[in-house]
């Protein structure tokens, strides 16, 4: 199905309909914000099934990879903003300095206003609405643009969208580069995206003229390393989890593999067994596979093929968009694979003798989202503190971003800001200053001439300390 790009006409009216909607201070109440929370959870939950039909329509995905990879981390989001909402948005009482006395300190969190979320296709519904929990537990509106490159999940949340919010509050924008286009030119609050460094680019660009805040989660180049001391049953299984995941249409999929010369050989023969232990009859005509989003994204990947020497997977079926997962050897730092975010179940590997070359290579090339490395915990800490990423994982892959206490977001061309609980509340949340004075003292010390200026310079002095 092809979805019919929303007209600049609506877009506008929908910018119009949702500042004016927010201007009216409705959702700056807590308890408001937190009933729809509640009605966004029974919303998902009547519309459940419908979306993860639509990811198996799109992408082969499973209801189960559907539910713990999309729907279930929502849930867990949408669950905790309601518990936490009113702890995250209480006015907080701060320290104050003796150069401030007597008055007193707080931080008030208000929200931003009205705001766009822009997702990709390959988490369709996690990315989306994970981010829409932090717009109204903040108390903002937020206009919500799915990719059309999965139409039938993006149908299907319009649908289950304008089912359960007025449009003024949350609508749905849909269609292609031509409808980003045109949203970008309209003035936010904040603009919070997933996608591509180029997307992202793009966006800054055109937000610029209203000194727009972003949030950018955007991907890259994320190295997985396997140490000559690893456990390699463990890691080669956990590698070919990550990957695999979504067919390794992850932003935080591990993208190359860097081992340990001396444990290369054992590396990929453990591999291939846990590999098989996954999908006991192959991934082509497996329910638990993902397939490959679109034609133009296949001729892509199976063009990395030539790119080493084919040790394991190497097949591919156009017609069903299916890649088997895939180990190349020999790959030089300069070919097209080492280049780009690769996004599908196609592993380069690269070897090295000593970690330093890791370091070296990593740091002297984009800042990754994710970094894993497999091996003894003090030499993972010790890589870590020599490189830098998004974030990171030791003896593990993806797992990161399944912690909700822990903040999920990019660094450099990986991204800016951070998002998942609270963090997903301040994200859309301005931290207000406010210092409230009493009247019944006026000290006369911080005015002009400054005749008492000794006293202030100590004072000044000893708050320093």
């Amino acid at each position: 199905m092809a979805l019919e790009n929303t007209s600049p006409e609506r877009i506008e009216q929908l910018v119009k309909k949702q500042r004016a909607f927010y201007a009216t201070g409705t959702t700056r109440d807590v308890a408001w914000r937190r009933e729809q929370l509640k009605k966004f959870n029974k919303g998902l939950a009547k519309w459940e099934k419908a979306l993860c039909e639509a990811l198996w329509q799109d992408l082969h995905k499973s209801y189960e990879e559907a539910f713990i990879t999309e729907l279930g981390l929502v849930y867990g989001e949408i669950g905790e903003a309601i518990r936490k909402v009113g702890k995250w948005a209480r006015r907080q009482r701060k320290g104050t300095p003796l150069t401030v006395l007597p008055s007193s300190s707080y931080i008030v969190r208000e929200p931003l206003g009205c705001t766009l979320i822009v997702s990709p296709w390959n988490y369709p519904v996690q990315l989306l609405l994970n981010p829409l929990v932090g717009a109204i537990s903040a108390g903002c509106t937020a206009i919500l643009k799915p990719s059309p490159y999965v139409p039938n999940v993006s149908k299907v949340i319009e649908e289950f969208v304008a089912d359960t919010f007025p449009e003024e509050y949350v609508a749905v924008v849909q269609g292609n580069r031509l409808v980003n286009g045109e949203l970008f030119r309209h003035r936010y609050d904040l603009v919070f995206l997933t996608g591509s460094p180029s997307l992202g680019r793009i966006a800054m660009e055109a937000q610029a003229k209203y000194l727009t805040p972003m949030v950018l989660e955007l991907g890259g180049k994320s190295p997985c390393i396997v140490d000559r001391d690893a456990n390699l049953q463990i890691a080669a299984r956990r590698i070919a989890w990550g990957k695999c995941l979504n067919s390794g249409q992850t932003c935080i999929a591990p993208d190359y593999l860097f081992l340990h010369e001396d444990i290369k050989d054992a590396f990929v023969e453990a591999f291939k067994k846990e590999l098989s232990g996954l999908y006991p009859g192959g991934t082509e005509t497996s329910d638990k596979f993902v397939h490959i989003v679109k034609e133009s994204a296949f001729d892509r990947l199976t063009a990395y093929l030539v790119d080493g020497k084919i040790i394991a997977g190497g097949h591919s079926n156009k017609e069903n968009l299916w890649i088997e997962p895939t180990l190349l050897d020999g790959v030089s730092p300069d070919a097209p694979v080492m280049q780009e975010e690769i996004f599908g179940p196609i592993f380069p590997i690269m070897t090295f003798k000593d970690r330093q070359e890791v370091v070296d290579f990593v740091s002297g090339r984009e800042k990754p989202l994710a970094f894993y490395y497999f091996g003894k915990g003090a030499d993972g800490w010790d890589m870590i503190a020599r490189t830098t990423s998004g974030g990171a994982c030791i003896n593990d892959t993806i797992m990161h971003i399944a912690n909700s206490k822990v903040p999920f977001g990019g660094v450099g061309n990986s991204g800016m800001g951070s998002y998942h609980s609270e963090r997903s509340f301040l994200a859309f949340s301005h931290e207000r200053a406010v210092i409230k004075s009493p009247t019944w003292i006026d000290l006369k010390f911080r005015y002009m001439p400054y005749s008492l200026f000794g006293i202030i310079k100590k004072m000044l002095l000893l708050s320093a300390d």
